[in-house]
């Protein structure tokens, strides 16, 4: 079965790890959505100054690297049939796909996303899991339409949320699952084992991308627990702010805890890095080992 791999970052690495570790698969291609949004000599340059993990991957394993404007340009369809391609994979994606490109190979586009769909549709469902306080998550593979999200479900895995998660472990976990399930899962396809499943739009939920003002945080408006979440979510992305007088703080995601309600609304200890603040509700969410920070914007 000839694959072609589109997407980003350690999820693409693991895509890429899968596809590896698959018998059944033969690798026609990759493409990193840096290839569709960057110029080629100036990307060349910076992936000798970084770490990519993906491009380690790609030239360990002497992978084809694809150059393509679009996944939704003549050239990429071409190669597509050109190649003979049965799938083509998709795992971090922003660019919407056209039905004249989902459409080329016989298999079609299939789209690894972190959540359990038809919950937590759009972008980086990471961070609303952990924002609302889930116990579960994991990912989906889904057929692409034309909408984001939307296509019939082939695969599901769950994952379990520790309560000390931010969306940096959560985002790492659910990464390491696709690797592992993948094999198993582009086996089944190849056998024509997988059936389709239509998502159920009762269950379905969509988020936009954050803003910055889902960065200052405000006591008077959220729960110590939903202020924890916020934290936790944002990380490793974005900071969270807390302003005290003139200067703003940062709270670390991994030092936060609850107490019983106080009279006191404030308590900044500046030698102990310790904040306290009462929040809705009555509880004070306790931040140990803030750290300040001049301007947040």
């Amino acid at each position: 079965m000839k694959i072609v791999l589109i997407g980003k970052g350690i999820m693409l690495s693991a895509m890429i790890r899968g596809c590896l570790n698959s018998f059944n698969v033969d690798l026609a291609g990759v493409l990193r959505y840096e290839n569709t949004t960057e110029n080629r000599l100036l990307l060349a340059i910076k992936d000798c100054f970084r770490f990519c993990p993906e491009k380690t991957l790609i030239k360990k394993n002497k992978l084809k690297e694809l150059h393509f404007k679009s996944v939704n340009s003549q050239s990429f369809r071409k190669f597509l049939i050109k190649n003979s391609v049965d799938a083509v994979i998709v795992g971090t994606w922003r660019e919407k796909i056209s039905e004249e490109t989902f459409s080329v190979p016989p298999l079609g586009f299939i789209n690894i996303h972190p959540s359990l769909l038809p919950k937590y549709r759009g972008p980086n469902p990471y961070l609303q899991v952990i924002k609302h306080r889930e116990k579960t998550s994991g990912f989906t593979i889904h057929q692409v339409d034309e909408n984001f999200d939307t296509g019939k479900i082939l695969y599901k895995s769950k994952i379990e949320i520790p309560k000390f998660y931010t969306s940096k472990e959560l985002r790492e976990t659910t990464v390491r699952e696709v690797e592992k399930c993948l094999p198993e899962f582009l086996k089944n396809l190849d056998d024509g084992n997988i059936k389709p499943v239509k998502q159920n739009e009762r269950y379905a939920s969509y988020f936009s991308n954050i803003t910055r003002d889902d960065m200052m945080l405000d006591f008077e408006k959220e729960t110590a627990a939903e202020i924890i979440a916020r934290i936790k979510a944002l990380h490793p992305w974005l900071p969270c702010y807390v302003s005290i007088g003139k200067d703003f703080y940062i709270p670390n995601p991994y030092k936060l805890s609850i107490e019983k309600s106080s009279k006191t609304p404030f308590l900044f200890d500046a030698k102990r890095k310790m904040f306290k603040a009462r929040c809705k509700g009555g509880k004070v969410v306790v931040m140990r080992d803030i750290k300040k920070y001049r301007k947040p914007f």
